[in-house]
């Protein structure tokens, strides 16, 4: 059974600006979108198209029609944020493709376009630095009517895509591989890592792309005939890519609001760390009904729904421990009064806003306020007062 976004839980999300988006407002984001796509238009001659869509979607064209089966896991409302039956705010930007590729029927000629598909998307993440639940993605789909793709087209936008996230003025040592990949609408499916060195000196591959080529089921599916059109598909995540191209290390930073941070958020230049707050901890001892519960992603996706606006405090949610009912020792299930069904979790928060210092009552109220939103057991445990 699907659970379906609350009228004001959709408003919140339709609300958020999309920083890739120029019309929305300078960012740095846009900027690196655009020499994204200028990289490729010049690598290959072709005409690029950006297509800005709304991120309310058919489920079907998020899931059925590129090929995800009626069983796949990442429809579960743990996952995915459904509207409707039918309906959904997307959960990865390949979404707006089936309805291009329809666009392109009438096409009888010879045809060889770039379509950039970028925006926000809409999952259940865990809570860490590298993380939010509604990243920025863009979809790079370039499409040949009378004419070959392959790996060698592959290849060639793989290397424009690091060039353009990590030339060799920002990051002289960068290196990339290709690794195999599946995807559900593409072929020949690879992962594309950097080799980044980081602020410690230490070298990190790091996961930047996923791309193939388009999967023949998919065109069909669009009523393209895969033995006159061929394609390649690439999706890129924009938070990521743009923390590395700026050495931004915590992802809230591209939001925020402070005028130290804004400021160099208007340009690719290296980012220069502002002074950061000290972090505040609070660990919980919670009551979930299953050990299915204890998932990061989905706790996560709670306490942001539960702290709202408040949430950005929010640096990390970290499981500690899961223990079942028949591990606790007696004094421990006499206080928590678990069922023995239900397990304890022992939780870590770590609260951090990126403007301002937390006090200790402002700590335990955003703890109390979590706490409240996850528990499930019949005692509780507030510190607040």
């Amino acid at each position: 059974m699907k659970n379906y976004l609350t009228p004001s839980a959709l408003q919140v999300a339709l609300s958020l600006r999309d920083l890739s988006d120029p019309a929305q407002g300078p960012h740095a984001m846009s900027l690196l979108l655009a020499e994204i796509m200028t990289a490729l238009e010049r690598r290959w001659g072709i005409p690029v198209e950006t297509h800005r869509l709304s991120p309310l979607v058919a489920t079907a064209d998020n899931y059925d029609r590129l090929g995800y089966s009626p069983d796949d896991v990442t429809r579960d409302s743990r996952y995915s944020r459904h509207v409707s039956p039918t309906v959904m705010l997307r959960s990865h930007t390949s979404a707006g493709v089936p309805a291009l590729l329809d666009s392109l029927r009438q096409e009888m000629g010879y045809y060889d376009r770039l379509h950039a598909v970028p925006g926000l998307v809409y999952r259940r993440d865990a809570i860490d630095r590298t993380h939010v639940g509604a990243p920025h993605q863009v979809d790079l789909w370039r499409l040949k009517a009378r004419g070959l793709l392959g790996s060698a087209e592959l290849d060639q936008m793989m290397a424009a895509v690091v060039e353009a996230v990590l030339p060799a003025s920002v990051s002289p040592d960068v290196q990339w591989r290709a690794t195999p990949a599946t995807h559900h609408y593409t072929d020949t499916g690879r992962q594309l890592d950097v080799l980044v060195t980081q602020p410690d000196g230490s070298r990190e591959w790091l996961e930047l792309a996923e791309c193939g080529l388009v999967a023949a089921q998919v065109l069909r599916g669009s009523g393209l005939d895969p033995r006159r059109w061929a394609g390649l598909a690439l999706g890129l995540g924009l938070d990521r890519a743009l923390m590395l191209r700026k050495g931004i290390r915590d992802i809230r930073l591209l939001r925020s609001e402070n005028p130290e941070v804004r400021a160099q958020l208007l340009d690719l230049n290296p980012y220069r760390p502002v002074s950061v707050m000290p972090e505040v901890r609070r660990d919980l001892s919670l009551v979930l009904d299953s050990a299915a519960e204890a998932d990061v992603e989905l706790l996560g996706d709670r306490a942001r729904t539960a702290l709202g606006t408040d949430a950005e405090m929010l640096a990390a949610l970290e499981i500690r421990a899961v223990t079942p009912a028949s591990g606790l020792p007696p004094a421990a299930l006499e206080r928590l009064r678990l069922t023995p069904n239900q397990v304890n979790v022992l939780l870590r928060l770590v609260l951090q806003p990126l403007d301002r210092t937390l006090t200790d009552g402002e700590a335990n109220l955003v703890r109390d306020r979590v706490y409240l939103a996850l528990h499930r057991g019949r005692v509780l445990e507030l510190i607040s007062g």
